[in-house]
């Protein structure tokens, strides 16, 4: 199963092109289905029955995972599968026709625009790390970046006379994005105050770098919102993701055409930003609830 694993990586990552984030997330939920067959004492791809592939769902769900890390779960198996089909090291697919998990979509999480206010005032942008921090958030506020496309950012990304940030997105899609001008302020200000500082050899490609030279990671990042968010009183978890959905929603609650936030974000497909459009209403008829005199009995 190892060697299996390992053949389909390589396929994804050389011969597809996937992203190193998608190369990961396989590698992370194959190697866990390894583990679970070995302790089934199933070590060899035709080995591998139906039985094995819902036996494993079915503990996924038992140790409380959501429906949605079953259904990636199983999209990997699946793929993994078709794959040794595919090549032909096997004949049969035992993943066919095994249903994926139902569930509702969730509404994303949005942040109001006070709570975009006092999240960007916590860093303390007297320190070098404060103030690159709120470069960052600052960004992905307003231009709704994925926190893998902050973080990967170039040192020559952000443009600020044309105020656009050229992003390399999902499958290696490039798009321009339309900048503030409190961000395109803020890094500049993390460019010249903060940045020499972080990297006194201007070696690092990347725009946002760490104590150490080097590249932002993701992870690193998300951490540092969370403590920021807590410090800001804000409840509930605050990712990147969050920031991406408050910057979707408070443009359409503002007028913005639909097809305009589609390309901002670097959706391929208008249903995905569509979502905003209900999560918009359903915030608009719970300020109408909680505001209007005669809005709630």
């Amino acid at each position: 199963m190892r060697l299996a694993i390992e053949g389909l990586m390589y396929d994804l990552r050389v011969e597809k092109g996937r992203s190193a984030n998608t190369v990961e997330a396989y590698a992370r939920d194959l190697n866990r289905f390894a583990v679970w067959l070995e302790e089934q004492g199933v070590t060899e791809p035709p080995q591998v029955h139906r039985e094995h592939v819902t036996g494993w769902l079915a503990a996924l769900h038992d140790a409380g995972l959501g429906a949605r890390s079953i259904a990636r779960a199983r999209s990997s198996v699946r793929g993994l599968f078709a794959y040794l089909v595919a090549e032909g090291h096997l004949e049969e697919n035992p993943t066919a026709n095994i249903p994926a998990p139902r569930f509702t979509t969730p509404l994303p999480t949005v942040l109001s625009a006070r709570a975009i206010e006092r999240l960007l005032a916590s860093p303390d942008r007297a320190t070098p790390l404060g103030l690159r921090d709120a470069a960052m958030i600052e960004l992905l506020y307003s231009c709704g970046l994925r926190v893998s496309e902050l973080v990967q950012l170039p040192w020559r990304g952000l443009d600020p006379h044309q105020a656009l940030v050229r992003v390399l997105g999902k499958g290696s899609k490039e798009r321009l994005v339309p900048v503030g001008e409190h961000a395109i302020h803020l890094v500049r200000l993390y460019v010249r105050e903060a940045r020499p500082s972080l990297d006194p050899t201007g070696r690092c490609p990347a725009l946002f770098v760490t104590r150490r030279a080097s590249a932002m990671t993701r992870q690193n990042f998300w951490a540092r919102l969370g403590r920021y968010a807590r410090t800001a009183g804000i409840p509930g978890k605050v990712s990147p993701h969050v920031l991406r959905h408050s910057f979707a929603t408070h443009l359409l609650e503002h007028g913005a055409d639909l097809r305009a936030v589609q390309a901002m974000l670097g959706h391929a497909d208008l249903t995905t930003t569509q979502i905003y459009t209900h999560v918009s209403r359903v915030r608009l008829a719970r300020m109408h609830a909680e505001h209007h005199p005669r809005g709630a009995p």
